[in-house]
């Protein structure tokens, strides 16, 4: 039997292509399952063939399990105790073995064989095509349609290898039909406890934009062009940030082509995606300016407390800037990583004012100043009473017309505003904490002093955030939580699901 199995093994590997190894594993695999068969109970079994002659050994195994009282599967383990016997030293988890007689090649031996040996080899083929396929990922393969419907498309990679793309990630629009060829992104590869490993491929990520472009221009593939961001509506819009770490090269004008073939070449494999290339700047506001291509900006507004960046257009371009259902401005906005509001210069002046008169308020009732000087102080890039407070003394001198001695009282009197402030914000928790059933006042102090100054606060906590305050045990943590919860989450929620005619029934 034994120049058998080495004939079936080397005749499978020249087949199937598949490492004899592999093949020896899933004979080894049949035959344990065979042996399995022939006894009443569910036992463990190894079997070890040998390489060069074919013979093969049958064990029967059992788990090292440390435990004083009875096993749960004795088929196929035991105690620590019992094994220490005839192997000293063993520790829990250690396998021990004896020698069985082996299965013999009967009708059923032989068709439990040959069913086991055939999935092994199925799953072998499998693994080995998405080995080949692991080292492609993240590159633009070519691939052949060998169906659609409207969920799925199925791809054929070559070699045998069949890859997925979802509805989403195939560009809006586009019909295949079978035998067309295609250029795809190799996005991953996904295991499948059901269907095992399946290759998942994309035509509308940002990465399949990347590399056609590095395809196609060849100073990305050299690394003398970086690409800096993508934005992309699929199949309709996108725009692509450059940069040149030469000097002597344009990154904008290498990206676009010769009377703009670069471009269009990858604009065509999208099915006529229009590409803006944008210049990538390390000034933000220039790169803004560039990011709203092809409309004009006149003014920029950064606000980096909330990340957001205000674009002031003239009327003319407000259309253009903000494209067609909002299109540029927010593809413009994915590409910056920043919130953009486009607006009219009319309505940006308007803001600057309002914002202006804001901080003018704060500082003439917060340092007891005037006008005039409040909007020195906001020329000079100061908005809140904070700022004032604690910033170095040389940046208030730096101030026409303000000296130590007077800066020195400004920051005195912003302090003061700021702590009055502090307290007035911590009676207003309290009092706002103490209306909520189960808190009083001291509790309410107690919730403000670790930083929960609102209802929300309060609402957003874990019980295990709370059991640290003095007299404040797990169970009357949880019900201040849910007290908190119901005024400020859930009220609002249960009076709008209230019907009329449940309102008037309650009234009557």
């Amino acid at each position: 039997m034994g120049k058998e199995i080495i004939a079936i093994a080397e005749a499978l590997s020249n087949e199937r292509a598949i490492p004899r190894d592999k093949i020896f594993e899933a004979l080894e695999l049949a035959l344990a399952t065979a042996t399995k068969k022939k006894y009443p109970v569910d036992i463990a079994v190894r079997v070890a063939i040998d390489r060069k002659d074919g013979s093969y050994e049958t064990f029967r195994r059992w788990t090292v399990v440390d435990t004083d009282g009875p096993l749960e599967n004795p088929a196929s383990e035991i105690s620590l105790a019992a094994a220490e016997v005839d192997h000293p030293g063993i520790q829990p988890g250690d396998v021990v073995e004896d020698e069985i007689p082996s299965v013999e090649f009967d009708r059923i031996t032989i068709q439990t064989a040959k069913q086991v040996l055939s999935q092994k080899v199925k799953d072998a083929e499998r693994e080995q095509i998405i080995s080949e396929q692991r080292d492609r990922v993240g590159h633009v393969v070519n691939a052949t349609v060998k169906k659609q419907n409207h969920e799925i498309m199925v791809i054929d990679l070559g070699n045998n290898a069949e890859a997925v793309m979802k509805r989403e990630q195939i560009i809006p629009h586009e019909t295949y039909g079978r035998g067309d060829r295609i250029k795809v992104l190799l996005q991953e590869i996904k295991n499948d406890p059901g269907k095992g490993p399946q290759i998942i491929c994309t035509r509308t990520s940002s990465d399949f934009l990347k590399e056609l472009f590095r395809i196609e221009v060849p100073e990305i593939g050299e690394d003398v062009i970086e690409i800096m961001g993508v934005a992309r509506d699929p199949g309709s819009r996108a725009k692509i940030a450059v940069r040149s770490k030469d000097h002597r090269i344009d990154p904008r004008g290498a990206c676009i082509g010769m009377r703009g073939s670069r471009v269009m070449a990858v604009s065509n494999e999208l099915a006529g995606e229009k590409i803006d290339v944008v210049l990538w700047d390390e000034n933000l506001a220039q790169y803004v300016t560039n990011a709203m291509e092809p409309a004009e900006v006149s003014r920029i507004l950064i606000n980096e407390d909330t990340h957001s960046i205000s674009v002031g257009v003239t009327e003319d371009h407000l259309a253009l800037a903000i494209g067609r259902n909002g299109q540029n401005v927010r593809l413009a906005s994915q590409l910056l990583g920043w919130d953009l509001r486009v607006m009219t210069d009319t309505e940006m002046e308007n803001q600057l004012k309002t914002e202006n008169n804001r901080i003018l308020k704060v500082f003439t009732e917060g340092l007891n100043v005037d006008d005039e000087f409040a909007q020195a102080l906001s020329d000079a890039g100061f908005t809140t009473l904070e700022e004032v407070a604690y910033v170095p003394v040389e940046e208030l001198t730096a101030i026409d017309g303000l000296d130590e001695e007077t800066a020195a009282v400004l920051q005195d009197n912003a302090r003061k505003a700021v702590e009055r402030k502090a307290k007035e914000q911590d009676q207003e928790g309290i009092k706002q904490l103490s209306a909520l059933p189960g808190i009083d006042e001291e509790l309410a102090a107690k919730l403000v002093g670790k930083g929960i100054k609102t209802g929300e606060d309060l609402a957003e906590q874990a019980t295990d955030d709370l059991t640290d305050i003095e007299g404040l045990d797990e169970k009357k943590a949880g019900e201040i939580i849910m007290a908190a919860r119901n005024e400020y989450w859930f009220k609002d929620h249960s009076n709008a699901e209230e019907s009329p005619a449940a309102s008037d029934a309650t009234k009557a």
